[in-house]
């Protein structure tokens, strides 16, 4: 009894310590509000995207690492950690720019929650899978992804009923807080020895690492993905607005894709350790935090308008994805190779189709 309870209390700290990391330790954030990056030259945002990607790949390491660490440890199955620890943080980036964008740039706000969502299902999902197929636990077919289809759903009435306020936000942040409770305790239920044999293949050496360190990982790779996705988003939007586009559809593809970079590089380093489910849990909880975090708090602290050809493309795209993404899991309990490149084939149409709405092409 008392070890169950302390190996909650130890998962609840790491929880805490990624979202405090992340959050609040964003050390480009600060930067880039104390200097514009309007008037840094090209070679200056060139410069600053390559630091980003660089920041990227070592934090989804990091993280990764930290998490898998943190898992075998205290024998919490690896989905778990996906849905939330390493979620949460790749998330965060996502919430600095949606906030800071909500009052300046509102398009680019709900734009990115959209954009993100999207993307992790055909773009980093289909990369991942395409590097190595992805074992599927049933857990996420019984339980996360009709969740994550409900919550989809929910987020497009909101939408259709006139946009996101403070009442669609204190209501996507309670289910936050409900969703949060679901999944720890859901975990708390499972047979420790069913849990154990998950980390027969690759447990030892990965728990090796002590407690304290892997929590460091945690906050070092929460830090290093908020500062590169920072990098990335600052460098990528000022570059855009140079263009003439839209915030709408920078917040749709550049902000979306830079935001998720996270996302990407973090699973990207979970196919390589040999970690799926940790990859697939991964995607599904950003996917649900970006809605029911991100999409609550920027709702309760600004609001954001829904423009009516978002309500043609993007979230119907949104809708269709989600329900194709149970499907995959259904079969075979695996993605497979070409199941990964029919979701980045998607991924590219859609964000095609998007463009083209955006640019007055279609309607």
């Amino acid at each position: 009894m008392f070890s169950q309870i302390f190996r909650f209390r130890a998962f609840y700290l790491a929880l805490n310590s990624a979202l405090f990391s992340a959050a609040f330790f964003d050390p480009m954030t600060l930067a880039l509000l104390s200097f514009s990056v309007s008037s840094f030259p090209l070679w200056a945002l060139l410069f600053i995207l390559l630091v980003g990607f660089f920041a990227l790949t070592f934090g989804g390491d990091w993280l990764t690492d930290g998490a898998v660490a943190i898992s075998a440890n205290f024998k919490i199955n690896p989905v778990v950690i996906g849905l939330t620890v390493v979620s949460i943080a790749t998330s965060m980036p996502e919430m600095a720019t949606s906030l800071m964008a909500a009052k300046q740039n509102p398009g680019i706000a709900l734009g990115n929650i959209l954009g993100s969502n999207v993307a992790n299902i055909g773009l980093i999902l289909g990369i991942a899978a395409m590097i190595a197929p992805l074992k599927i636990q049933l857990r996420l077919i019984r339980r996360e992804v009709p969740i994550l289809i409900v919550v989809t759903l929910l987020f497009a009435a909101f939408a259709l009923g006139g946009g996101f306020h403070r009442f669609e936000g204190v209501v996507l942040l309670l289910l936050t807080v409900a969703y949060l409770v679901y999944v720890v305790r859901g975990a708390r239920e499972q047979d420790s020895e069913t849990v154990a044999e998950e980390f027969a293949e690759g447990a030892e050496a990965v728990s090796r690492r002590s407690t304290l360190s892997a929590l460091l990982l945690v906050l070092l790779g929460g830090v290093a993905l908020a500062f590169g996705a920072d990098c990335l988003v600052g460098s990528s939007v000022e570059l855009a607005t140079r263009m003439g586009v839209s915030d709408l559809f920078i917040g749709l593809s550049i902000v979306a894709i830079g935001t998720s970079l996270p996302e990407l590089a973090a699973s990207i380093a979970a196919v390589r350790a040999g970690h799926g489910d940790l990859c697939a849990g991964n995607i599904v909880g950003s996917n649900l935090f970006n809605m029911l975090l991100i999409g609550g708090g920027v709702s309760a602290f600004a609001g954001m308008d829904v423009r009516d050809e978002l309500l043609l493309i993007e979230f119907p795209a949104l809708v269709l994805l989600s329900v194709l993404l149970l499907w995959i899991f259904k079969s075979g309990h695996t993605v497979t190779r070409r199941e990964g490149a029919l979701l980045l084939f998607l991924y590219v149409a859609i964000l095609s189709l998007s463009g083209l709405s955006q640019f007055g092409y279609l309607f």
